[in-house]
């Protein structure tokens, strides 16, 4: 029988020639990062998770038991999963579990509510479903009969913390099927998983990446970033984050047999008590939890075994990049990438004025970067301008998106980002903005069109525009001026009727401001720039 494998956007039969003759793509599938490892160091210890520790022959051997309990269901390549887990060891067994089965994880945030859950839902159509019955939404089984009734019917649903069930997470990967089964990856240059975009516009539209090209990008950062088997990685990032796993994130501390350590979020005196016990070497960190971090670090004592702290996610400014190496005594990283593909670094022997100022470059000498004018003409050095880009690990369209990949690339294949961004002397990207509207609150991405959409249904809502404000800690936040029907709305009121609507907390406006028109362009568009300044 033919195995069935998700549909997507293949790079050209030329590219993935010669990225192959380069030795970028090795045909090999991620499951490669745990097995090597394991072959290599069985015993040396995986993850630190709380007072529990997993070495790579526990972490390989539970997450075969849940492959096995998966192919046994019948579930395997072709087939999809919806996962939304905590920031705990059961994510990297679970991730490791599906790739082992050729299953297709979309790994959502554990901030995503029903909105956003029910969008990946539908785009699809998981027939595994992977939970935490602590977060709100799956508390009860009420979101899951709601997806049932429009004809989402997950084949199983597994529950994190739900061990009186048959279909607790726990069981399936403490022991294996009761009856051998095979399985195996996906062949390397097919879908490994899917990766969330921080789009401008709408729900996060789906990415896939492949085996080939995730692994490439895995490697590449290890070398970079000088990752040893002694590396101890702060995993305080939500998990699923192209940041945190792959740049060069857990998975490439895996590669190398280090060892990843887990905090549910980045509060800083709790991340320092962690950093303390389990000698980390290094953390990954957005800059508003590098601000968060510099605020209490008087009130500890050094953190003596840390030497790296990486920064990226948003803009990073040259005044608290100098903060770091000088409060915490470890050398400072900058990462700018995205999940589409492209990452750059900042390298270890770089000057402090390139580390300080600018947000590195690419991994590859085979990623191709125009920085252009809006005329699609490429500017001069040190002048802004939008980045479009090509290479070995760089997507070549989203997933079920045509209408939107035909703006997204152009002919020769190049992604248009969204970033502004400028070009140094010495071949460094120093990121300036974006082009379309898109807030960065923090590190995480809200498209305004999919919020403001959201608002209009309120019946009381006439206008809203849905535009950042700068704000000293989070980079930007989010304020929405309305113009309402009446005098009856108040903030609190919307803020309560988003909530209901199951969207993400961090979508909901920082800020309401309500006026009595909206200021229009020439063209007749609501002037956000001028909003912005009010």
């Amino acid at each position: 029988m033919t195995e069935k494998f998700i549909e997507f956007c293949r790079w050209p039969s030329d590219r993935a020639q010669q990225y192959r003759e380069k030795g970028y793509w090795i045909d090999r599938p991620l499951t490669q990062i745990l097995s090597a490892s394991c072959d290599t160091s069985p015993n040396a210890t995986a993850i630190i998770c709380g007072g529990r520790q997993f070495s790579y022959a526990e972490l390989d051997g539970l997450s075969s038991n849940l492959a096995s309990r998966i192919a046994a269901q019948g579930i395997g390549k072709g087939d999809t999963a919806l996962v939304q887990l905590p920031n705990t060891a059961e994510f990297y067994i679970v991730f490791f579990a599906l790739l082992k089965v050729g299953v297709v994880p979309l790994n959502a945030l554990y901030s995503h509510r029903q909105h956003e859950l029910r969008s990946f839902c539908s785009q699809i159509t998981p027939k595994l479903l992977i939970v935490s019955n602590e977060h709100d939404v799956f508390s009860d089984d009420g979101f899951v009969e709601t997806l049932q009734s429009t004809g989402i019917c997950p084949q199983v649903i597994l529950k994190l913390g739900d061990d009186s069930s048959q279909f607790g997470l726990s069981k399936w990967i403490e022991t294996a099927a009761s009856k051998e089964v095979g399985f195996s990856p996906a062949p390397a240059d097919e879908v490994a998983f899917f990766q969330l975009s921080g789009g401008s516009t709408g729900t996060p539209k789906l990415i896939p990446r492949t085996h080939n090209d995730y692994y490439y990008s895995v490697r590449a950062s290890s070398d970079i970033c000088h990752l040893q088997a002694d590396t101890r990685l702060l995993c305080a990032l939500p998990s699923a984050h192209n940041f945190m796993l792959s740049s060069p994130g857990a998975l490439g501390v895996f590669y190398v047999g280090g060892c990843v350590v887990m905090a549910s979020d980045p509060e800083p005196l709790n991340c320092f008590s962690i950093i303390k016990q389990h000698n980390v070497t290094m953390a990954a960190l957005v800059p508003s939890a590098v601000i968060a971090w510099l605020e209490q670090a008087p009130k500890v004592e050094e953190l003596k075994t840390l030497q790296l702290i990486q920064v990226g996610g948003a803009n990073f400014t040259e005044s608290l990049a100098r903060q770091v190496p000088k409060t915490f005594g470890c050398r400072l990283q900058q990462v700018f990438g995205m999940a589409e593909g492209l990452v750059n670094y900042t390298r270890l022997d770089d000057s402090e004025e390139q580390v300080f100022t600018s947000q590195g470059r690419p991994i590859s000498v085979d990623d191709e970067l125009m920085i252009i004018d809006e005329q699609g003409s490429p500017v001069l050095e040190g002048e802004t301008g939008m980045l479009i880009t090509r290479g070995p690990y760089t997507f070549c369209g989203y997933y079920q998106s045509p209408e939107h990949n035909a703006q997204a690339f152009d002919k020769e294949g190049y992604y248009y980002s969204g970033d502004l961004v400028q070009r140094t002397s010495d071949g460094n990207i120093r990121v300036v903005g974006r082009v379309k509207d898109q807030i960065n609150r923090g590190g995480e991405k809200i498209a305004s069109e999919e919020v403001e959409n959201l608002i209009l249904s309120h019946p009381d809502v006439l206008h809203v525009a849905l535009v950042a404000v700068v704000d000293p800690r989070l980079g930007e936040k989010s304020c929405a001026f309305i113009v309402s029907r009446g005098s009856n709305l108040k903030s609190s009121t919307l803020r309560r009727y988003l909530l209901g609507l199951g969207i993400a907390q961090y979508k909901i406006p920082d800020r309401v401001q309500f006026i009595e028109s909206m200021p229009l362009t020439a063209v007749g568009k609501i002037d956000k720039k001028v909003l912005r300044n009010l």
